[in-house]
C-alpha cells in the first residue's frame, strides 16, 4: 500500500479536486492522510502559498519511511494520467 500524505486547507479546489482523484485510484492500493495546514502552524508557514502538496512516504529498510515530494500534477489530469504518475514517481529510485 501506497502511503500518501497531501497539505491541504478547506476552500482550496485545487486540494479537493486531488483528493477526489486519488480516491478514485485502485492501483496501486493508497493511504491518504489529509493534513489541513490550517491546524498547525509550522505547515501553514511552510505551505500556505503551496497546496496542494502531495508526499509519499518512502520505506528505506535502513533509515526508515522517509517523505518525498511528488510534483504538482495538472489540475486538469485525468485519474488515469495521475495513476501513471504515481506509479512512475514512486518506482524511479532517483526521486526525492
Amino acid at each position: 500500500m501506497l502511503h500518501l500524505i497531501l497539505y491541504s486547507k478547506p476552500g482550496c479546489h485545487l486540494c479537493e479536486g486531488l483528493q477526489e482523484k486519488l480516491s478514485q485510484i485502485q492501483e496501486p492500493p493508497l493511504k491518504v492522510e489529509i493534513r489541513d495546514i490550517t491546524s498547525r502552524a509550522d505547515w501553514f508557514a511552510a505551505y500556505e502559498y503551496e497546496v496542494p502538496v502531495l508526499y509519499y512516504l518512502h520505506r528505506d529498510p535502513e533509515t526508515g519511511d522517509r517523505p518525498r515530494l511528488i510534483p504538482r500534477p495538472s489540475p486538469r489530469a485525468s485519474v488515469q494520467q495521475l495513476q501513471r504518475l504515481l506509479a512512475q514517481y514512486v518506482s524511479d529510485p532517483t526521486h526525492g
